[in-house]
């Protein structure tokens, strides 16, 4: 097992880019909606385990990265992210499309030798190209272990697999878990652990705001219980996908804005 390290802060980093969405843009919205529904006085900054993260000095928000080319927004959003790394402070990404985990687990893979990710979606993002972009939020998860950059993915939430899919998953041993046979109930790792989060994970019901509308998902509960019980160390993160243009009265924000929170609070706790 990786030996733990000191944190010397969680960064709070946006990432607002969506140009490597397939079906609708809005996502690059997401980042200032999210903390506004983490910041919310509707509620508090109280994570579920009595950690009061407005008290706590170990995560900060570093506001959002400004990406001035969206042909080189791949390398430099890898570029910041490994910056960050190595001054010792974890991350937790907020986009944005799922492109953008590509570049980050690039950072996180240099920094932590057989590093996992544990991946919550409704569909495994594992194609090869994407209309002609393998750059698309359809396809990170390819690039990620074509390059051999993690030594396990393991999906949960999955309920939209195609033909290819499923080809892309047996080539590259990624371990799907189909909503249909149920959420595992004991997900365990040896070692360092990057979630990635992708909002369509839930069912629509608790979470509207999302591009691609896929029934039968996970309660937020279901999410959160995962969140504060798989083993393993979790170092990084990202949640994305959100798209507020679709969203019903800010109830994905304040989604998110919970998911944040017990994210942090995780991630504190495993230092």
């Amino acid at each position: 097992m990786t030996k733990k390290t000191q944190t010397t802060s969680i960064n709070v980093l946006g990432i607002p880019f969506d140009d490597n969405s397939s079906f609708m843009f809005g996502a690059a919205q997401a980042p200032k909606l999210i903390r506004e529904g983490f910041q919310s006085h509707a509620s508090n900054l109280c994570a579920e385990n009595g950690l009061d993260l407005g008290e706590s000095s170990q995560w900060e928000d570093i506001g959002d990265l400004e990406i001035d080319d969206s042909y080189a927004a791949m390398k430099e959003i890898h570029s910041h992210v490994d910056g960050l790394l190595k001054q010792n402070n974890h991350t937790v990404v907020l986009g944005g499309d799922h492109s953008i985990t590509y570049p980050v687990v690039r950072a996180y893979a240099d920094k932590y030798p057989g590093l996992s990710i544990l991946h919550l979606d409704a569909h495994p993002d594992l194609y090869d190209s994407m209309d002609g972009n393998p750059q698309s939020h359809a396809c990170p998860f390819a690039r990620i272990m074509e390059k051999d950059l993690v030594s396990r993915l393991v999906q949960i939430g999955i309920r939209s697999v195609t033909g290819h899919g499923r080809e892309q998953a047996d080539k590259f041993g990624v371990e799907i878990f189909e909503l249909k046979d149920g959420i595992p109930q004991d997900i365990k790792f040896e070692g360092p652990v990057y979630l990635s989060l992708d909002i369509d994970c839930l069912d629509p019901a608790f979470a509207p705001g999302v591009a691609h509308y896929e029934p039968g998902g996970m309660s937020v509960r279901d999410v959160l219980t995962i969140i504060q019980t798989f083993k393993g160390q979790l170092v990084g993160a990202d949640i994305v996908e959100y798209n507020p243009t679709r969203d019903f009265n800010g109830i994905t924000s304040m989604v998110c804005g919970k998911l944040l929170k017990e994210i942090l609070a995780r991630m504190i706790i495993d230092g």
